[in-house]
């Protein structure tokens, strides 16, 4: 049994993107300590080389569903400025998720295709 790339590469988009609003906690938790608390810098070191990490992977699965799901731009923008601001990747995932933009769509095939009564 194989899973469809478009399936796949969903799942990664929506673990994707609730892992970076997760790793924004972190990495906020850890610029707390190393700013604010002034007691260590290890929060910091940690978290954000897996934030950025995260950061891209989700920048590049946006992109690949952009292309493969054929998303309207401003669809594409708003997932790529969710990834600016802290949490916005979740509610973006969830957005979408509801409006039917993280679902497998499949093409019609062109025999398939209805004529205009030509």
């Amino acid at each position: 049994m194989t899973i469809p790339v478009r399936t796949l590469l969903i799942r990664a988009f929506r673990i994707l993107a609730v892992a970076e609003g997760f790793s924004w906690a972190a990495l906020l938790a850890g610029m707390y300590f190393k700013w604010i608390a002034k007691t260590t810098e290890l929060g910091v070191e940690i978290a954000g080389p897996i934030h950025g990490a995260l950061f891209v992977g989700y920048g590049i699965a946006a992109l690949a569903l952009w292309r493969l799901q054929r998303w309207p731009f401003v669809v594409a923008l708003f997932a790529g400025l969710s990834a600016v601001f802290p949490f916005a990747t979740v509610a973006f995932e969830r957005w979408a998720g509801k409006r039917g933009y993280l679902t497998p769509r499949t093409a019609v095939p062109a025999a398939a295709k209805e004529t205009a009564g030509v």
